[in-house]
């Protein structure tokens, strides 16, 4: 599997032969799908919290009595269909929406989606990416290099999601200024943060497929259908 080859002025800086096990497995919309979910779930905050008849404060007096009124029969002013009253069936703060994802499972899908973007044209690889100074002007001429060959660069909004092999600070501040692009060490990757922008930018490939084998290998990954 060859690929192309980008430097940071967009041109083409030869080509390099990808692993098919990182860049060559099937798609499997059960199992990314499945993965995807499980990181919403865990994501998920859970902040609403009501309250039941029980739990509201007062309503201990009988709003009046039993017979004579004419009116309907009623034991506490916090019934559920009373104005400031408890609420029926309402979200409760101890409820865990978090899911299970084995390591196994993670990794696969990973691998899965990263297999897919390559398919698609969206995997950007750069041979070096690291900026001298944290200029923003230095940033967007990069890109705007790189979007010469890659149209969708210039999306408003999860243009590309840049992964770099360790973290250097930067590089990071030359693009935290534009709300299109996000950058990642490549060792933080997941099916969903590459699934949710269009272009995936891989800076120096090499050191990041290594990352990218060590992780991937320190798991048993099943067999693909």
């Amino acid at each position: 599997m060859e690929t192309k080859l980008y430097n940071i002025e967009g041109k083409e800086a030869g080509k390099m032969t990808l692993p098919e096990n990182l860049f060559g497995l099937p798609w499997n919309a059960d199992l990314v799908h499945q993965v995807v979910v499980a990181m919403q779930a865990n994501a998920r905050p859970n902040v609403a919290n009501t309250k039941d008849r029980g739990q509201v404060r007062g309503g201990g007096k009988k709003p009046w009595q039993q017979k004579g009124t004419g009116r309907a029969r009623h034991g506490s002013s916090r019934s559920p269909i009373w104005k400031g009253g408890g609420v029926t069936h309402g979200p409760k703060a101890a409820k865990i929406y978090a899911q299970k994802i084995n390591r196994s499972m993670a990794a696969k899908a990973l691998l899965t989606v990263l297999s897919r973007k390559y398919k698609d044209g969206e995997v950007i690889f750069v041979d070096s990416l690291e900026m001298q100074a944290p200029k923003a002007s230095a940033g967007k001429a990069v890109l705007s290099a790189l979007g010469k060959h890659f149209h969708g660069l210039s999306k408003k909004k999860n243009a590309a999601l840049i992964a770099l092999p360790v973290r250097h600070t930067p590089t990071i501040k030359s693009f935290q200024n534009f709300g299109n692009i996000a950058v990642e060490e490549v060792r933080n990757l997941n099916p969903l943060s590459i699934m949710s922008a269009k272009y995936l930018v891989i800076a120096s490939p090499k050191d990041a497929i290594e990352i990218l084998g060590k992780k991937t290998t320190s798991t048993k990954l099943g067999t693909s259908k």
